[in-house]
C-alpha cells in the first residue's frame, strides 16, 4: 500500500464500525491492519467498480498492443477498435480526440492516484459513440435549437 492512504487495526472497524466506516469520506480505500492474516483493504463499491473499469482499460489495451509492434499513436489509433469497439461510431476527429486525452487522463491520474477521472473519461466517450451510432438520437442532439426556452432556475434553489 502506498503512502497517505489511511490505516487501521481490524480491531477498530469492529469496535467502531461507524467511525471507522466514516474514514472512507476521507480516503478512497481503508487498509485494514489484521494480526492474524493478511491485511485487508476497504473500499465503495463505486471506488472498487471505478478501478475496475481503469484496470480493464488499461488491459485490453496492453494486450492489443503485444499483439503488433511498439510504435507511436498511430499503433494507438490502430489498435483503439480492438480495446474499445464503440469508437468505430466516432469520427476520425474524436477518435483521435479520444486516444489523446485517454492519455494524458491515465499519465495525470497515475499522478495523483486516483483512477476515477479515467474511468469517467471511458463513460463519457462511450456515451458519445453511443449517441452517434443512433442516427436519430444524433440528428435529435445536434439539429438547430434556434427557440428560446427562456431562463434556467439555478440547480442550487430546486429543493
Amino acid at each position: 500500500m502506498s503512502a497517505g492512504r489511511a490505516a487501521v487495526n481490524f480491531s477498530e472497524l469492529v469496535n467502531k464500525n461507524k467511525q471507522t466506516l466514516a474514514r472512507l469520506q476521507e480516503s478512497p480505500r481503508l487498509l485494514l491492519h489484521r494480526r492474524d492474516g493478511e491485511d485487508l483493504v476497504l473500499t465503495t463499491a463505486a471506488r472498487a467498480e471505478q478501478d475496475q473499469t481503469v484496470v480493464s482499460a488499461a488491459t485490453r489495451m496492453l494486450a492489443a498492443m503485444a499483439r503488433r509492434e511498439p510504435g507511436s499513436m498511430e499503433l494507438l489509433l490502430d489498435i483503439l477498435p480492438d480495446a474499445f469497439p464503440w469508437v468505430r461510431f466516432l469520427s476520425e476527429a474524436d477518435v483521435h480526440a479520444f486516444a489523446v486525452e485517454l492519455v494524458d487522463t491515465m499519465r495525470a491520474a497515475d499522478s495523483v492516484g486516483n483512477s476515477a477521472s479515467v474511468a469517467q473519461l471511458l463513460i463519457a466517450w462511450q456515451h458519445t459513440a453511443e449517441i452517434h451510432s443512433d442516427p436519430g438520437l444524433l440528428a435529435a442532439l445536434t439539429r438547430d435549437h434556434s427557440e428560446d426556452y427562456g431562463s434556467v432556475p439555478d440547480p442550487r434553489d430546486v429543493p
